[in-house]
């Protein structure tokens, strides 16, 4: 039994702030001299992030949106009959909901772009804090975070996979599980751009494949699959079908941005 009356463990928490206070102090002294950058500008920022023009221009999804693939819904008196649209409600996803942080548009692309063909790699934890934000209630319900996976030739000649990137500083901050290697692309697709929505599922068909370590860590449990972009859901939907049959109880779904449907367009 100790008898120091918790005199050490002050001590300790005392010596800590300390050592906090100094690296703050540190931090302050260096913004002074070298001025943090915007991620999408060589122009000084306030703090790490955005540039004011760019901050605006993002079109940020906030409640109410689909509870199934993350859609904006439009206000209409404050009722909604369901939590989601009629597309998801005639046709649901493998996926059980999905959250995106913002619409997938001319001001977010060039933002995604650069960090994911441009190796701007300052964007992974911004962009994890738009999720840890956006899909908070996903998070919530979470047991295990999976990035969507690279094929390994791609993986070699992009040299990062952008949705581990973002996966990784997510589960942290949750305090979830992070599995990067559960899932595996198992064939070299050909990339979804430009394909219809049928070519797109097509395209990725049985391109996915949990690992025997992977479906020991994912039995049971609820998964948040990490993505950076939805368009038509092909891709997500083909990894939560691997995911589910491989034995997961559910699969979410979170992405830094979603295109805009048909019927999501002003009219």
């Amino acid at each position: 039994m100790h008898q120091d009356g918790g005199w050490r463990e002050r001590l300790e928490a005392g010596r800590s702030q300390v050592a906090l206070g100094l690296r703050a102090l540190g931090r302050g002294a260096a913004d002074l001299l070298m001025p943090p950058l915007a991620h999408d500008s060589p122009e000084a920022t306030a703090s790490a992030g955005l540039t004011p023009d760019a901050w605006t221009r993002v079109v940020f999804l906030e409640d109410p949106v689909c509870d199934g693939c993350g859609a904006a819904f439009e206000m209409d008196g404050g009722v909604f009959a369901s939590p989601r649209c009629a597309a998801c409600l005639a046709q649901p996803y493998a996926f059980s909901r999905a959250r995106a942080a913002c619409v997938y548009d001319e001001a977010s692309r060039g933002l995604i772009l650069k960090f994911k063909h441009g190796d701007h790699q300052p964007f992974a934890p911004l962009f994890a804090r738009w999720l840890s934000r956006s899909a908070a209630p996903l998070l919530d319900e979470a047991d295990a975070v999976v990035p969507v996976p690279l094929h390994r030739l791609r993986l070699l000649s992009r040299r990062f996979n952008q949705a581990a990137e973002i996966a990784r500083p997510l589960a942290r901050s949750a305090g979830l599980d992070y599995l990067p290697d559960a899932l595996i692309r198992q064939t070299h697709t050909t990339t979804q751009g430009g394909k219809s929505a049928r070519g797109r599922r097509l395209n990725v068909r049985k391109a996915f494949a949990v690992t025997e370590s992977g479906r020991r860590r994912i039995k049971g449990r609820r998964i948040l699959l990490v993505d950076d972009v939805l368009t038509t859901g092909a891709t997500a939907e083909a990894c939560a079908c691997a995911l589910i049959e491989a034995g997961a109880r559910a699969v979410d779904l979170a992405v830094i941005a979603r295109v805009r449907t048909a019927r999501e367009m002003p009219t």
